[in-house]
């Protein structure tokens, strides 16, 4: 079968189109014929080299496709079949697993990280990984909700715990994530105001429910959630990191909190202790979230309430064009490569 994969780190250069086994299916397994993958930025990173994760190397962590086989424990499922896959692997039987908490896991990893995705024609995945879609879901729609409605539903819901008639500064509106974070804290009856680069993004994120927005470009992000907000916000959704990290503290009310889920400006982030303690403010850490919560937001997304947003689409041998298209920031919404 045709791939996607690294031998090395480096730039785009380094994604191989290539050949090679199709995977062997055990006795609890599904194979699913992909037929979209969702580009993140988690595949840039990689791509550029991570600790601990070794080549040669499938990426893509958000798949959807067509199950082509099942083994002779599953009874479920049948071929052909349309399904997505949840962008995580755990062990399923430790402490933390067994208690739902499936991101403590010690095994826990991304898929296209420690393993290999499904930037490729085939993947072989536990059950437990396979979730049927409907009929009103296109491939590339159904690729593009895993992995960012998960970790927005698990930053908002499950650890922001965000309520109806909050306000919540959600940055980076043309992001997967942020597109995702919009319309939770819309479902949650939340007022939200998101930050983008351009008019076009601006007016996007505006069709897309949010109630004020922001030229992080040109505006200070804080003076103005300042005019909208006395106080400032009760929740900053931060998944940037080092650039915009003193322009979320500042846009935080006395009490407010702040969750963060990336780093993708830089991993550095000061913060003066005493406005911490003084203004009692609380800051979560963030890392990819539950089958719980996937299941959850799914239950939106299949109704229609959640829409993914899909910006553009590219030929899997493309995937060198799509990686330098997703790394320029120009999309809004996201970037899915197609066997």
């Amino acid at each position: 079968m045709k791939a996607i994969r690294i031998h090395g780190f480096g730039g785009p250069e380094v994604l191989k189109y290539e050949d090679v086994p199709e995977p062997e299916l055990r006795k609890d397994q599904v194979l699913v014929q992909v037929k979209a993958c969702a580009l993140n930025h988690l595949d840039l990173f990689v791509r550029k080299g991570i600790p601990g994760i070794k080549p040669p190397l499938i990426l893509g962590s958000d798949v959807s496709g067509v199950v082509a086989k099942v083994e002779e424990y599953i009874t479920d499922l049948k071929e052909g079949q349309r399904v997505l896959l949840a962008p995580m692997r755990a062990c399923y039987h430790c402490e933390f697993c067994l208690r739902g908490e499936h991101s403590f896991c010690a095994q826990f990893a991304v898929r296209g990280t420690r393993f290999d995705g499904g930037d490729c024609e085939y993947v072989a995945v536990p059950r437990v990984e396979v979730i049927p879609i409907p009929e009103s879901l296109t491939y590339d729609e159904a690729a593009s909700v895993p992995l960012v409605f998960l970790t927005a539903w698990h930053m908002l819901v499950s650890r922001a715990k965000i309520k109806h008639g909050q306000t919540v500064l959600v940055w980076g509106a043309g992001s997967g994530v942020g597109t995702a974070a919009i319309q939770i804290c819309k479902l949650m009856g939340c007022t939200v105001i998101t930050t983008a680069g351009g008019e076009r993004k601006l007016d996007l994120a505006w069709e897309l429910g949010a109630d004020y927005t922001i030229d992080h470009y040109k505006q200070k992000v804080s003076d103005e959630v300042k005019k909208i907000v006395k106080g400032g916000v009760d929740v900053v959704f931060e998944h940037t990191g080092e650039k915009t990290w003193p322009e979320s503290l500042r846009s935080m009310r006395v009490g407010g909190t702040l969750v963060t889920c990336g780093a993708t400006t830089g991993p550095e982030a000061k913060l003066d202790l005493r406005v911490l303690f003084t203004r009692q403010l609380t800051f979560m850490g963030s890392f990819m979230g539950t089958f719980d919560d996937l299941n959850e937001a799914l239950k939106y997304v299949f109704s229609g309430a959640l829409k993914p947003v899909v910006d553009r689409s590219f030929a899997l041998r493309e995937a060198a064009a799509a990686h330098s298209y997703l790394e320029k920031g120009e999309q809004f919404g996201k970037v899915v490569l197609n066997p």
